[in-house]
Order: structure tokens, then sequence, then C-alpha cells
């Protein structure tokens, strides 16, 4: 509960439970991004964000935690991480 309580009162981060992934490889599904994040938390939302029109992926998705706690640590921990060849970026997202 301390993570969470420090994010809380900095202004440089969000408390937030939804987290931004950026830079996907364009083959990764729903599964595999809920499979990389799900060692920091329990993930209640994974959306891999596609095409309308050809139903490929555009390369980010999001990722919603139980907690703020969760979240933080993902953050910490998948920053710059490889999946599935690339390295991912994330971030709060101010989606709720």
């Amino acid at each position: 509960m301390l993570i969470g309580k420090l994010l809380n009162r900095s202004s440089g981060f969000s408390s937030c439970s939804k987290l931004f992934v950026g830079g996907l490889s364009y083959d990764t599904n729903e599964t595999a991004l809920k499979d990389a994040f799900s060692q920091h938390g329990e993930i209640i939302e994974v959306k891999v964000i596609c095409h309308l029109a050809t139903g490929k992926s555009k390369g980010y998705g999001f990722v919603k935690f139980s907690s703020e706690t969760e979240a933080a640590a993902a953050l910490e921990k998948m920053s710059d991480e490889v999946l599935d060849g690339r390295n991912i970026r994330v971030d709060y997202t101010n989606h709720r």
C-alpha cells in the first residue's frame, strides 16, 4: 500500500490502475498481453486496439489492474521489456 500512497502524493504520477502499452508487435494479441502482465497482479481488462477495416493490431493496447499498486508494479517492471520481439513502452492512461 505504500507505493499507492506515494503515487497519490506525487504530482509526477497518475493514481490510475489502467496502463497504456505501446510498441506492441502487430502479432501480439490480448492473450499474450495478459500473460505478460499477469505476473504483476490481477488483471481485470486487456484490450489490443485494432484497425476497424482490417482487424489488424495498431501496435498498442491497454491493461487494467484491480489496484493502483499492481499497476505501479507492472509499470516499473514492464517498461522497455521485450514482448514478441519488440521493446514495449508502458505508461499510465487517463482513461478509467
